[in-house]
């Protein structure tokens, strides 16, 4: 029998504000535990909090780019549980008046397009952290977290395979960070996914019981849970066992989940409006300057890449999936007007010297220097081969091209009176070889031209080289 899985992802993204959502703590990663909190964010009694602007015009921003219907009005509930993490009992966050709903995302994935459902999008705190490394059998509470301003990204239950769960978490990031709302660093938690799957028989329309892994922060995990889950739910089935409706943790080590509650102790939120929060009115004059001040996204500058640069899809997909990247690429050609020679360099040479996208921006290797070093290829003062090694010290030293040069004394020969000099001593020194290129033996070019480079110490303009060669040994 063929299954099929069907799967919906809760993303949760963290927003680039300074401070928390409802104080006036700072949201900086790596700071001392419990370092960054007031009473506010501990749950103090008494305390009122405030919204922070920032986040809320952040999470629009969000919406808007995800094609979601922004409410005009929307509400904050507490959500009520207790985990040594959530110190006030309850977390806030949205949930019948959710700040927007009703978008959608379009993906790529194995040479089709889909459009994927979104939800909702709304705004919520996140929780502290508990910290077992190096405990001694205790865990440890650092609330630094606590009240950081998160949207929730819920998807409809489209999602059909692997490849398109990462797809739309790809996509997703790379939005999230063109707009500047989130970092999307997902080993630091800026960017972390709940997924829900289950699976069914091919042609059935009723879902499967679905189970939930929480927490997964990298693409490589989101497929690798995914798949598991996935090939489990298959192997009860067929067994005739049930699949119980659960909450799972995903073991990056073993590559498997297991369980972390069953929907027998699942918590009921009792969730209620805050009392403490007023309701958020959003003016449409406000959503409508939001809107306008975003900035091109990355499937327009996709379009735009291949109408007018007329670079191939695979670079375009490759250099917009970063803001950094596509803003790079966009400043050499202002030096450079070579559209696919400076794709080919950014994706090859440039790309495999970061260790992230955002490194770019911080790169030894600007985008004036590429394009003065691809000019020096293109007027033949050095070959591609030179230009590589050159391009290594530049990553090193952040020299420019031309010192790099200069200092090595690698400029290639292109003077065609010295090259037919080298040439001439060459074909006088293997009369065999040459003998035997003029009855046929062609393949015996790559020996001349190997003796020529090695005679010039790889300076020697190879075009040049080969033309002038092919001349002189029919001359001979």
């Amino acid at each position: 029998m063929e299954y099929e899985p069907v799967i919906g992802l809760e993303v949760h993204a963290q927003l680039l504000t300074e401070t928390k959502i409802f104080c006036a703590c700072s949201t900086r990663f790596g700071a001392n535990p419990n370092s960054q909190v007031c009473p506010i964010c501990l749950g103090m009694p008494g305390v009122l909090p405030v919204l922070n602007e920032k986040a809320l015009e952040f999470a629009v921003r969000a919406a808007i780019a995800a094609n979601c219907e922004v409410s005009k009005r929307s509400r904050f509930a507490r959500k009520n549980y207790f985990y040594p993490d959530l110190p006030k009992g309850y977390q806030i966050s949205q949930y019948e008046e959710p700040l927007s709903k009703n978008g959608w995302l379009e993906i790529e994935s194995n040479g089709s397009k889909k459009r994927i459902g979104i939800t909702r999008i709304h705004l919520e705190e996140d929780a502290g952290k508990l910290v077992h490394e190096n405990s001694k059998g205790m865990s440890y509470v650092d609330l630094n977290r606590a009240g950081v301003p998160l949207i929730e990204i819920v998807s409809e239950p489209d999602i059909s395979t692997l490849d398109e769960a990462v797809a739309y978490m790809k996509k997703l990031r790379s939005i999230l960070m063109y707009i500047g709302v989130c970092d999307g660093n997902m080993e630091e938690g800026s960017l972390r996914c709940d997924a829900n799957v289950s699976v069914r028989l091919k042609g059935v329309k009723e879902l499967g019981t679905k189970t939930e892994i929480k927490n997964v922060n990298s693409f490589k995990f989101i497929h690798k849970a995914l798949e598991y889950e996935i090939d489990r739910h298959i192997m009860l089935l067929e067994d005739r066992k049930k699949v119980q409706q659960e909450t799972r943790l995903f073991d990056s080590n073993r590559n498997l989940t297991f369980s972390m509650r069953s929907k027998e102790e699942a918590h009921d939120y009792r969730y209620f409006p805050d009392p403490d929060l007023l309701p958020v009115i959003i003016d449409d004059k406000w959503v409508e300057q939001i809107g306008k001040s975003l900035p091109e996204l990355p499937d327009q500058r996709f379009e735009r890449y291949i109408r007018d640069f007329e670079i191939p899809l695979y670079d375009a997909g490759v250099l917009t999936a970063s803001r950094d990247v596509a803003d790079y690429f966009e400043e050499c050609l202002n030096y450079c007007n070579k559209p696919k020679s400076v794709s080919n360099w950014i994706m090859t040479e440039v790309l495999r010297e970061l260790k992230s996208e955002e490194e770019i921006k911080s790169f030894n290797v600007t985008p004036k220097m590429l394009c003065e070093l691809l000019n020096l290829i293109e007027d033949g003062t050095i070959s591609g081969k030179i230009a590589k090694e050159v391009f290594g010290d530049m990553v090193i030293n952040g020299k420019a091209a031309n010192e790099i040069i200069n200092e090595k004394g690698i400029k290639q020969i292109s003077d065609l009176g010295e090259i037919e000099d080298i040439i001439n001593d060459v074909i006088e020194k293997n009369p065999d070889q040459a003998s035997r290129y003029k009855a046929g033996e062609e393949k015996l070019i790559g020996f001349f031209v190997g003796q020529v480079m090695k005679a010039t110490q790889g300076k020697a303009n190879p075009k040049i080289v080969n033309e002038t060669l092919k001349r002189k040994l029919l001359e001979n």
